[in-house]
């Protein structure tokens, strides 16, 4: 045990808050796995629970992985990993499957295992990689636009437009933290007005051609008009059956009922993943919610921190770029469920059920590690260097 504790590099209060994470999500997770089990005709729950504890099991591998190699590597994955992306997004839309029914067209099967595996969630880290290797590389250079329209836009909107007609959410949630990204990498901001007015006006033209031919994407656009009409009006209807049996769960944690113990479970379609910080508010109260958003702020506080003592520009916004959306995901998934976010579909990291999701923040925090850990290799030098006998006592 000793040394696999040795093999463990980077931030440990990283480590730490990802662990009691991953601890804490068995207990709501497993919770609203009778309602699954129920629904599924399975009788059983420790399936569900199995189920979820190989997702975590992989999820902390992955991270486990990818922090050991030195960062400085994902510069160049990045520019090798934007066309398999494209692809992958190419092949999802086309794909058109279904799960239970459902319209699944963000999800592709892989053939082989037989699981499915929702591509933009890949495609978010390796994006926000590939805009932090393009804003380290211009770093204190003068911009001009029309030079960063091929090797920096090009490849954003190209697939933020293959992400677009099947989640809107995420679309938003990437481009906002690359434009995000961008302003913190000193991008000019006269220029990233142009960008937002680009994507504005794509946006624009997107709902109007789908509006014209509906076939095309069926309830897509009207899914995403309808949560946003009905969140500002203020009103309560059918379409509003998940956020409303999520405040009736939020409510009743005033007297919270205890682990397992959730009623609103039995009638949230999304309990264990989209909604289950309504779960665990109805079943822990006050001091689980706040326990959990504690948890993501001391994670935001911790990147903020590796970013800052990054030995390179690279480094700094890499950190940032894929360790923000993380909490920025987080944040959205609580306000949803306390409506004040309109139905957006974003997933609780680390926490809610679901393995594409749990798989990828891992590999961003893995990211986030490797950073940290190339930073402790330095300094663990320059103490070597400053202290030469500390070298000739381990020599002995």
């Amino acid at each position: 045990m000793q040394n696999i504790f040795k093999q463990i590099k980077g931030d440990k209060a990283i480590w730490a808050i990802v662990t009691l994470l991953a601890i804490f999500s068995f207990l709501p997770v497993y919770s609203a796995a009778s309602n699954l089990a129920y629904h599924g005709g399975n009788s059983s729950t420790f399936s569900f629970f199995i189920k979820h504890f190989m997702h975590l099991f992989l999820g902390f591998a992955i991270m486990f992985g990818v922090h050991k190699l030195p960062y400085k590597y994902f510069r160049g994955l990045s520019m090798v990993m934007i066309p398999i992306v494209f692809v992958l997004l190419l092949v999802t839309m086309l794909q058109g499957t279904t799960i239970d029914g459902a319209n699944a067209s963000r999800w592709i099967q892989i053939p082989i295992v037989g699981m499915s595996f929702q591509t933009s969630t890949l495609a978010s880290v390796v994006l926000m990689v590939y805009v932090a290797r393009y804003l380290s590389k211009i770093k204190d250079k003068e911009v001009r636009f029309k030079e960063t329209i091929l090797p920096l836009w090009a490849p954003v909107f190209l697939i933020l437009i293959l992400i677009l007609p099947a989640n809107f959410s995420t679309t938003a949630i990437i481009f906002t933290m690359i434009m995000m990204l961008a302003f913190i990498g000193g991008y000019p901001i006269k220029y990233l007005a142009v960008m937002i007015f680009s994507g504005l006006l794509g946006l624009t033209i997107f709902i109007l051609v789908a509006k014209a031919f509906p076939e095309a994407m069926p309830n897509r656009v009207d899914t995403w008009m309808s949560r946003i009409e009905n969140f500002s009006n203020g009103e309560d209807t059918e379409a509003d059956y998940q956020i409303e049996k999520a405040k009736i769960a939020i409510a009743t944690g005033i007297s919270p009922l205890g682990p397992g113990k959730s009623v609103q479970k039995n009638f949230l379609p999304q309990s264990s993943s989209d909604f289950i910080f309504a779960i665990i508010i109805e079943e822990y109260g006050l001091y689980g919610g706040i326990f959990l958003l504690v948890l993501y702020m001391w994670l935001l506080f911790r990147i903020v921190i590796v970013s800052h003592k990054s030995d390179t520009i690279f480094g700094k916004l890499l950190v940032l770029g894929v360790g923000l959306p993380i909490v920025f995901q987080a944040l959205i998934n609580m306000a949803v469920a306390v409506e004040l976010f309109p139905v957006t579909g974003q997933t609780l990291p680390l926490i809610s059920s679901g393995g594409t999701s749990i798989w990828m923040t891992c590999l961003a925090i893995g990211i986030i590690l490797s950073v940290s850990a190339k930073r402790e290799e330095l300094k663990e030098k320059e103490d070597a260097e400053d202290n030469p006998l500390s070298i000739l006592s381990e020599a002995i």
